[in-house]
């Protein structure tokens, strides 16, 4: 296991990069603690896989500096990172059978034959391929391949870091389920440093101790699941998380309240003026539908989708999401909302901006 640091890191594609929009990864500085699983989270195209595979050592950053417990790996080959990887597609060997494709990493280390064959056992075990051991990788279905995949990434103990590539992408949805346990449960019992890239929110939420959530080549929030809800770092933090995302509202800000359109709410505490693009947010958890007071709304359509009902209303000429309990009676007379307080973030330029502060603290900047 290793501790991760990211010093002054950046990526071009480009040989001649002009400004900070050339750059498909933005500069970065951060330490990942060793031990912890992260997930990479993001939309297609957003420098997921890039960064993931600066650290692996498939690619060479364009600045900065790639350390593993404070030694400068930058330009070491992926083989010398004592890392493993697997990817979004399968990559296993067909003329192998499945306990030959585990057991590799392990015989081409000259580990011992009854260790090789215990833990190629105990993975076989983890990943549900007791029974096809000795079937040939050729033939089996693509989420069996993907298995295997897994499995030969699991398979060493001695890892400096397991890195995932969306690694589910070919399983069915049941067993992304079991398999995304297995993993937690690996990580749970050997403590490997895991980072796990993907675009699903879910995954990213119910694997990692801290999700980097990463918006057009940039980190714009590394935390918890819960401080991600709770408070996003930036807009799109509070939109890509969360169903429905979150309610993204212009305001004006005047001490502990914000002025928009139809009236004012009131605010978790109190800020001083601010300038630029100000927003608030609230996620549809924290507004909830009257007839007395609140902002005037127009409700569209009401969606029950079991556990909960999705208002789906207009303030304004803006769309509104509010989520309302199962056993909530929505009448005609519903026309007003109202936030809770504690659940409303202020954005400037669309980076939260903390009550009493006047200037958003962006991740980039904090590192």
């Amino acid at each position: 296991m290793a501790k991760i640091t990211l010093d002054n890191l950046a990526h071009s594609y480009m040989p001649n990069p002009a400004s900070e929009d050339d750059f498909a990864l933005k500069e970065l500085n951060h330490d990942w603690a060793d031990g912890e699983a992260y997930a990479l989270l993001g939309s297609s195209g957003c420098g997921k896989s890039t960064l993931l595979n600066i650290i692996s050592g498939l690619l060479h950053p364009s600045q900065g500096r790639i350390l593993f417990d404070g030694k400068d790996v930058t330009g070491a080959p992926t083989a010398e990172r004592n890392i493993a990887q697997v990817f979004q597609f399968p990559v296993v060997y067909d003329t192998m059978t499945v306990r030959d494709n585990l057991a590799f990493p392990l015989r081409n280390r000259g580990a011992d034959p009854a260790y090789i064959a215990q833990r190629v056992q105990s993975i076989a075990a983890m990943i549900g391929m007791e029974d096809t051991l000795n079937r040939k990788a050729r033939g089996l279905t693509a989420d069996a391949k993907q298995k295997i995949s897994l499995g030969r990434g699991m398979v060493r103990e001695d890892v400096n870091a397991l890195l995932f590539d969306e690694p589910l992408t070919v399983i069915d949805p049941h067993m992304k389920w079991e398999l995304r346990t297995q993993l937690k449960r690996l990580h749970h019992d050997f403590g490997h440093t895991m980072i796990y890239v993907t675009h699903d929110q879910t995954e990213a939420l119910t694997f990692a101790d801290k999700v980097v959530v990463m918006y057009d080549g940039r980190v714009v929030q590394i935390g918890t699941p819960e401080e991600l809800f709770e408070r996003p770092a930036h807009t799109f933090v509070g939109y890509f998380i969360g169903s429905p995302g979150m309610n993204v509202i212009p305001a004006r800000i005047e001490g502990d309240r914000a002025h928009v359109e139809g009236g004012s709410v009131a605010l978790p505490g109190g800020f001083a003026p601010l300038s630029g693009k100000v927003e608030i947010g609230v996620r549809p958890e924290y507004a909830r539908l009257t007839s007395g007071e609140g902002l005037p709304v127009t409700i569209r359509r009401v969606e029950d989708v079991g556990r909960h009902k999705i208002v789906r209303a207009t303030l304004g000429e803006r769309d509104l999401n509010i989520i309302a309990a199962e056993s909530d009676s929505i009448g005609p007379d519903m026309t007003r909302v109202t936030f809770d307080p504690a659940g409303v973030n202020v954005y400037v330029d669309d980076w939260r901006v903390a009550p009493g502060s006047t200037q958003p603290s962006k991740v980039g900047e904090a590192a």
